[in-house]
């Protein structure tokens, strides 16, 4: 068929699976930019059905092949169903877009589906078994206490966001280490602030980075937080500060764990050069460079290990695109850490608490970090 009729019902993409390679034949080619056209032009192209995975992306890696234009040569689906187990570029990367409504079809495959998965999806079971529970012999100490070196004079709504976050998770005490005490404590009264690291007290683990700054000040309280043997969250202006090189010793002496959330434009300072389309990869090569966990922001947020385990998270938004929502993110993510979480299941239980977040503030309007912050407490307030 040279063209499909002006008026369909139904387009069921079959053409290539995920065995597929090498691109699509000329007749094929066509069917696919015709269907496209009627999409966006709006003419009734019909429901698009994609079996197993829309034609034309790259199954493992979650790409998709592209046209001179820029324009993805895959199909655009409305609908994927997807046979036995979920494939990678259904969940993540430039591919996920095109794959719509996702539905997964037990076809029996269980016996056969063995080993360690490419990718690991959040899920909000996921988030409830980490969870520290709160028993009855439970106090402010033994639930964890969280300290946060962020926000700067010049930048104290970083430090009012990263403590918001950080009051949202399960830690029983919040603890502040910064020049923007002042205005921290206007907004948070229960949290105990001091001037800087040193001087902060006691803590299970740190958040550094967010507003903090990139002179000589923010430089040493940076040396005072990975001095510490403990978990550390590295955000922001901590990202920067390590971009030279100085700061690498301290990272190769530090025992204690380390979680870094670059978006793309940090990864690409610390990198040389941005995640790529196969972010998976991308992350995982930061992981493994750095032996820290990355939280990979962006569409999709990837978690990677630096022994290879990856995780995507599927509640984000376009949304949390906004100033001081990664601030937000940074202090929910510290207070996992200093409850106890092994580091990448606290990334991943943050990400996916925080898209949700996202999505609830949304509901309302347009949205500013404020209004995630605000979101987080009733959303892990339906925690069991």
């Amino acid at each position: 068929m040279e063209r499909p009729p002006a008026v369909v019902d139904l387009v069921l993409d079959g053409i290539v699976g995920i065995g597929g390679a090498g691109g699509l034949r000329e007749a094929a080619d066509r069917l696919v930019g015709e269907a496209a056209r009627s999409a966006r032009t709006g003419r009734r192209a019909g429901r698009r059905v994609a079996v197993d995975v829309p034609s034309e992306v790259t199954v493992d890696t979650a790409t998709c092949r592209g046209q001179p234009s820029g324009r993805p040569a895959a199909v655009r689906a409305d609908v994927t169903v997807a046979f036995g187990a979920l494939k990678p570029a259904l969940v993540v990367g430039p591919a996920a877009a095109l794959a719509g409504q996702v539905e997964l079809v037990d076809i029996g495959l269980g016996p056969w589906l063995r080993g360690t998965p490419a990718l690991r999806v959040t899920e909000w079971s996921d988030v409830v078994d980490w969870w520290p529970e709160l028993g009855p012999a439970a106090e402010k100490y033994t639930r964890g206490v969280v300290g946060l070196a962020t926000g700067s004079a010049a930048y104290p709504g970083a430090a009012v966001l990263s403590v918001g976050g950080a009051l949202a998770g399960p830690t029983g005490l919040v603890r502040y280490a910064g020049s923007a005490r002042d205005d921290v404590l206007l907004h948070h009264p229960s949290v105990i602030a001091s001037g800087r690291v040193a001087d902060a007290g006691r803590v299970q683990a740190w958040v550094c980075g967010s507003g903090l700054g990139t002179g000589e000040e923010a430089a040493a309280e940076l040396r005072a937080v990975l001095a510490a043997p403990l978990p550390v969250v590295l955000d922001a202006d901590a990202l920067t500060l390590l971009v030279d090189g100085t700061m690498a010793d301290r990272l190769r002496r530090r025992d204690a764990p380390i979680v870094i959330t670059p978006h793309d434009r940090e990864f690409a300072r610390l990198c040389g050069e941005e995640p790529g389309a196969d972010r998976v990869a991308g992350a995982l090569g930061l992981a493994a460079w750095m032996n820290a966990v990355v939280l990979l922001k962006g569409d999709r947020t990837i978690v990677a290990t630096p022994d290879g385990r990856a995780y995507v998270n599927p509640t984000g938004t376009p949304a949390l695109a906004t100033g001081g929502t990664g601030d937000v993110l940074a202090g929910l993510l510290g207070s996992l850490l200093a409850a106890g979480l092994a580091p990448e299941r606290a990334a991943a239980a943050a990400a996916y608490l925080h898209g949700l977040a996202g999505r609830e503030a949304a509901r309302t309007g347009p949205v500013t970090a404020t209004d995630v912050a605000a979101a987080l407490r009733p959303v892990v307030a339906r925690l069991p």
